[in-house]
């Protein structure tokens, strides 16, 4: 989400002569879009900036000045800690107000002295106010559908950074994607921090659920491909489920969060569901999607949790096989409740504890790639590889490809859906020779004897 917010930012300050620049040292303007969810993240940020600081004092001296803007969600939650830490930021402004940055700019360029702290939650939607986007990054896009989250996990900051949960009209969607694939976007991915819970407004009189989002997406031509995350547990209603079975264009891949293995654990984390709920619909997506890949979420060491508990999570993690996963160290965020919870788990603990979950899912994923090898896939291509007559792209189950097309081959284009055959698999990716039985877009040829 904080790449689409940052594109968002780029869009909104090009007509005041902004644009992008990969060397930090001669940018007028350097805004740091912040994520929250963990404690190295806050790190970083002070990190940054301090290296930042310098980099101002330097074009003072030579007259030039330099605006330091902090947005996203450690902006949020810490505004003002960055106003008094770091008097050389100019602009602190959060995830739900970045639409306003042209005119704080302003009052940044102004002003001689002082600092700008705007991390109120306006009544009016910020994408009201957002231009549509002239540029996209290649072939598959993302685009935020929904924001914020009302489940109030223990654990979690989104709630008090990103707001209650707010879900974009369908039209609005509808235009969006639609320009983004007029700018030859093939695969678009819908995001949400509960994207699953989307219910947004359809000709002012229904609400939509996102089932029913992906299937008048699915009607855009030349959308290929329809991804969603992140999802929650709760939220997958049956509908949805059916989606994956019936929609050609959503992709038989799922990102699931279970965060634990132990229902004592969840409970203590407000997740909402048990480790039999989840099982029941796993088992329930695999029957409406057999050959679905999901990837999951896990926290250890959450407050009190017990080493009969983290076994639990790697039995289920052993009982489900995941195609891939992110596992974190429990990292406590002031503000949540998780925070003030007393019997915190040893880091060293906790560090032995995800070492060895990882082990499991490194090991999960493995298997997952090797048993696409003799397969042929469907793959999008999204950039040139490092070799001759080799390109990039995606599997159905988001795994990088790297096709090589044999001498004789015609070779594909950027934006073309072909059948690969896979050849090879690495711990993150696959390889595989272009099938020269199929023409683009994965349309085989006719064989002749």
């Amino acid at each position: 989400m904080n790449v689409y917010d940052s594109d968002r930012m780029s869009e909104l300050l090009a007509p005041f002569g902004y644009e992008p620049t990969f060397v930090p040292d001669n940018a007028d303007m350097v805004i740091l879009n912040t994520c929250h969810i963990r404690e190295k993240a806050s790190e970083k940020l002070f990190s940054e900036l301090g290296r930042l600081r310098v980099l101002k004092k330097r074009r003072a001296s030579m007259g030039k000045r330099m605006i330091i803007t902090v947005a996203g969600c450690v902006a949020q939650a810490a505004g003002e800690e960055i106003i008094r830490r770091i008097p050389q930021v100019d602009i602190v402004v959060g995830p739900q107000t970045y639409h306003r940055l042209p005119e704080l700019i302003v009052r940044a360029e102004r002003a001689v002295n002082g600092q700008i702290l705007y991390t109120d939650f306006p009544v009016e939607p910020k994408f009201d106010h957002l231009p549509s986007a002239r540029h996209v990054r290649g072939v598959s896009a993302f685009l935020t559908v929904q924001e914020g989250c009302d489940k109030f996990c223990t654990f979690c900051v989104v709630p008090y950074t990103r707001g209650a949960e707010y879900s974009r009209p369908v039209a609005d969607l509808i235009i969006e994607a639609e320009g983004l694939v007029e700018k030859g976007v093939r695969e678009i991915v819908l995001l949400g921090q509960n994207v699953n819970a989307y219910h947004g407004v359809f000709d002012d009189v229904q609400v939509s659920s996102l089932s029913k989002l992906i299937e008048r997406l699915a009607d855009i031509e030349g959308l290929a491909r329809i991804r969603y995350t992140t999802s929650h547990p709760r939220d997958m209603d049956v509908a949805l489920i059916e989606a994956h079975g019936k929609v050609p264009a959503l992709m038989p891949s799922l990102h699931l969060p279970v965060q634990s293995g132990s229902d004592r654990i969840l409970g203590k984390m407000n997740r909402g569901y048990s480790v039999d709920d989840y099982l029941r619909l796993v088992d329930r997506l695999r029957t409406s999607c057999p050959d679905i890949a999901l990837s999951s979420d896990f926290i250890v060491g959450f407050p009190g949790e017990t080493e009969v508990e983290f076994e639990a999570t790697m039995t289920l993690v052993k009982q489900i096989g995941f195609a891939q996963a992110y596992s974190f160290k429990y990292s406590s965020r002031p503000g949540t409740p998780a925070a003030s919870l007393g019997n915190h788990v040893d880091e060293a603990v906790k560090g032995e504890r995800l070492l060895t979950l990882q082990a499991l899912l490194s090991d999960q994923q493995h298997k997952f790639n090797d048993s696409m090898i003799g397969r042929r896939l469907e793959v999008l291509l999204e950039k040139p590889g490092r070799y001759p007559r080799q390109l990039v792209g995606r599997s159905p189950y988001l795994q990088p490809v790297h096709v090589v097309s044999k001498d004789d081959a015609v070779p594909p284009r950027i934006g073309e859906l072909i059948k690969v055959e896979i050849t090879g698999s690495c711990p993150n990716s696959l390889a595989g020779v272009l099938d020269t039985n199929v023409d683009g877009d994965g349309i085989e040829k006719e064989n002749f004897v």
